[in-house]
């Protein structure tokens, strides 16, 4: 059974790198994971497009997006809230 309460979308949570298109914001999402042979921590990031409607986001924010349907060639993704300006 799936549960009505838990949304089947994913969030993330990441940096605004650029706010400077209208209604479009790019985040970066940085993820740390051990190395399988040398457990060394790693550290990828990867860069997002989500839809701010209002232009609320700018540079430097941490802000958590919503997976969404396609809005663009590039814009999966929706700003969810900012969580510090």
């Amino acid at each position: 059974m799936v549960d009505k309460n838990k949304s089947a979308k994913k969030q993330l949570t990441g940096e605004v790198t650029s706010s400077s298109m209208d209604k479009t914001a790019v985040i970066k999402v940085v993820r740390r994971f051990p190395h399988p042979v040398y457990k060394k921590f790693i550290s990828k990031s990867k860069k997002y497009y989500a839809n701010d409607p209002e232009n609320k986001c700018s540079n430097g924010d941490i802000v958590t997006i919503l997976e969404s349907r396609p809005m663009s060639k590039l814009k999966r993704w929706s700003i969810l809230k900012i969580e510090k300006v």
